[in-house]
């Protein structure tokens, strides 16, 4: 007899029987990051064996895995993909994604999931609304001139530095107009709203600028959750791959970009592997220009992290040097705040 049951993947006796129904199935990436990241767990059984199951991480379903050594493998993936979005719909959560491997993509499509793009390691689908179409009817559009050179730069501007103006900077010398994508992910010291808040106030002077939302399209828990999450590198790999070819494939065309600058990366592995596969996947739709990080007087990189690390130490004196006046307003006025969120847990490291 068939039972889904919810798998506490924190018994010690349970984590073991689901990580070898995965492990048969192609699936190696257990990081404690990764398993502590899910919101829960769903397990099939059948004669009191574990034959399918499926996880999910706020609207993104991850883990899933059925075993198909017969031919009811059909009736189990569409059970177990029932439960999984009757959960999140108990959840209010609508509009869903899924990374899966890519031979669980045919069935996925079939149950209502369009596929956004893929690789050899993994599948990305979505259904539901918002989707990505209604996204990029939101995104404000620049007169297209003929032979325009439009670019595209993501970032999390966590806070929105020097650097980062900086970079945008260099992309309008090269370039006719600038979209900015401002990471869309509450996982940092500054929320999503500040942090576009932020980046609008710090470039409201610089004509042919567009600040935008980056969605769940760009650098988010749907694309590259690796990104805000201790990750091996083969995860990261996989992951930068898909969020590449999302920006060239679906992004880029729509707002009618040739070129994306980025920063060199000399501080974050995470950020220094996505820029190689940006540099490997986006041409030759797509330029990448690579700009050196800008630094301080004292030769010194400027970066966001240096900016969270002088917040959490109450050293706010010198910060005008290493943001735009904007930026620093913001910070003198929710300096409290900023510590409350720090001494709660917040982390100030990484990205």
């Amino acid at each position: 007899m068939a039972k889904i049951v919810t798998l506490d993947l924190q018994n010690p006796d349970v984590l073991p029987v689901w990580q070898r129904l995965l492990q048969t199935l192609g699936l190696q990436n257990f990081t404690p990051a990764e398993v502590a990241h899910l919101d829960f767990t769903l397990g099939l059984y059948e004669d009191q064996q574990l034959v399918a199951t499926a996880s999910a991480a706020g609207n993104v379903i991850q883990y899933v895995g059925v075993n198909n050594e017969d031919q009811v493998s059909g009736s189990r993936f569409n059970t177990i993909i029932s439960a999984v979005t009757n959960r999140l719909f108990q959840k209010q959560i609508f509009h869903i994604f899924v990374f899966t491997k890519p031979q669980y993509s045919r069935s996925f499509q079939h149950v209502g999931f369009h596929e956004l793009t893929r690789s050899p390691q993994a599948a990305f689908l979505e259904t539901g609304t918002p989707d990505v179409h209604d996204y990029l009817a939101q995104i404000p559009a620049f007169p297209a001139a003929v032979g325009a050179t439009i670019a595209g730069i993501v970032m999390n501007a966590n806070p929105f530095t020097w650097g980062h103006r900086y970079l945008i900077e260099q992309a309008l010398q090269a370039s006719d107009a600038v979209y900015v994508f401002v990471v869309n992910t509450d996982a940092s010291l500054f929320t999503t709203a500040e942090r576009q808040q932020l980046v609008e106030a710090g470039t409201a002077d610089l004509k042919k600028v567009i600040v935008v939302n980056g969605g769940d399209y760009m650098v988010s828990y749907a694309t590259f959750p690796a990104y805000f999450l201790p990750s091996t590198e083969a995860t990261i790999q996989y992951q930068t791959t898909l969020d590449a070819q999302i920006f060239r494939d679906i992004i880029a065309p729509a707002c009618h970009i040739k070129v994306r600058f980025v920063g060199t990366e000399p501080l974050s592995k995470t950020t220094g592997i996505y820029n190689q596969v940006l540099a490997e996947i986006l041409p030759p739709q797509v330029a990448l220009k690579v700009i050196d990080r800008k630094k301080d007087d004292q030769n010194h990189y400027v970066t966001a992290t240096q900016v969270r690390q002088q917040i959490a130490a109450g050293q706010l004196d010198d910060l005008a040097f290493l943001v735009p006046p904007s930026t620093y307003q913001f910070i003198q006025r929710h300096a409290q705040e900023l510590h409350q969120r720090i001494q709660k847990g917040q982390q100030i490291h990484g990205n």
